[in-house]
């Protein structure tokens, strides 16, 4: 791996870890009326279309760190509907 990638790596790492306070909250919590499921929705397209890119490229670092930033959206997203019907 070179050093391009590994940087590559660790900045999607942490811009799909900025998800992470966010879930974390709402798991304690379990509020989440004040989420926006437009913006969750947005993000998520976005990401998949991130991912095709990453494909496309066959480039393993922009696939990996988006996939984590997708399953991180799509569990918000769920938490979302699961604790608004509370």
């Amino acid at each position: 791996m070179n050093y391009t990638s590994i940087i590559g790596i660790v900045a999607g790492l942490f811009t799909a870890c900025s998800l992470l306070p966010q879930l974390i909250k709402i798991i304690k919590e379990k509020k989440v009326e004040d989420l926006s499921i437009g913006m969750f929705v947005t993000l998520m397209i976005g990401l998949a279309l991130w991912i095709t890119y990453g494909i496309l490229k066959n480039d393993l670092p922009i696939i990996a760190t988006n996939v984590f930033s997708l399953l991180l959206n799509i569990s918000i997203l769920i938490l979302r509907f699961k604790y608004s019907r509370n």
